[in-house]
């Protein structure tokens, strides 16, 4: 029986990587591409080079939203009413998607960024905000989530296909949420040690824990953060270790 997985990265995060040839590097290891879209980071011009880019390597083109705050990179919580998520996420994407259609690309996918995606994880109200902004667009968008999470429970819900999202370069607590980056071993940085990790999560279906403990996790989808040092050698990691086992590498959905 046919084994396949997706390999998802953030991009467009950080100019500096699309300058010194390093976005590219990452990109052409992956094979679905979560572009950041003016709230966290992003700008017109990065969003069309990522896509292009993307497009040269056959990587699907997903719009990657997250809390209007460039100054924290999405990553802190912010105390917004539910009509103000439907509305910043649906300017967001519509930002991309316009780009898109300029240039001939198709948007595949969305996945929340940061703060955002981790807050949607625990509170329905602002998962179900998320999809109520993308309503527009509900039968062309797959949503990407954490695996095993009520988000992706809800989003099916109100009509979405969706995704279940790991982490190749993430540790995890004992309750399958992810290891909040205060802590210094939130992140793996070491290429084989993700790429073990990912062969696990892809396998056995499970990861081990921060406690030692392991996590059941069905997911579709791998991640590799664009903005975590080295992250085009561990994506490449990732990539030759899956291929390696046997798994043919596609976009989910």
């Amino acid at each position: 029986m046919e084994r396949w997985i997706d390999i998802n990265a953030d991009v467009g995060e950080v100019p500096e990587a699309l300058a010194d040839g390093s976005e590219e590097k990452l990109i052409a290891c992956i094979t679905s591409a979560n572009i950041a879209c003016g709230g966290h980071a992003g700008t017109p011009e990065t969003m069309a080079a990522v896509m292009a880019l993307a497009d040269r390597y056959g990587v699907c083109i997903g719009a990657h939203p997250g809390y209007p705050d460039p100054a924290h990179f999405g990553r802190e919580e912010m105390e917004l009413t539910s009509g103000e998520i439907e509305d910043t996420v649906a300017q967001q994407v519509r930002a991309l998607l316009d780009i898109a259609a300029r240039h001939g690309y198709s948007v595949r996918h969305v996945k929340p960024h940061g703060a955002l995606y981790n807050v949607a994880v625990r509170e329905p109200r602002v998962a179900r905000a998320i999809a109520t902004g993308l309503s527009t667009w509900r039968d062309e968008l797959l949503l990407v989530g954490l695996a095993g999470s009520a988000m992706l429970r809800l989003w099916q819900e109100e009509g979405f296909r969706v995704a279940a999202e790991a982490f190749a370069d993430r540790r995890y607590e004992p309750d399958g949420t992810l290891r909040a980056r205060r802590h210094a071993d939130a992140l793996i940085l070491d290429p084989e040690a993700a790429a073990a990790q990912a062969v696990e999560i892809a396998i056995n279906r499970r990861v081990m824990s921060v406690s030692g403990s392991p996590v059941p996790v069905e997911a579709q989808t791998l991640c590799v953060h664009g903005d975590t040092p080295n992250a085009p050698a561990i994506a490449a990691a990732v990539r030759r270790e899956l291929e390696g086992r046997g798994f043919q590498l596609r976009a989910a959905g």
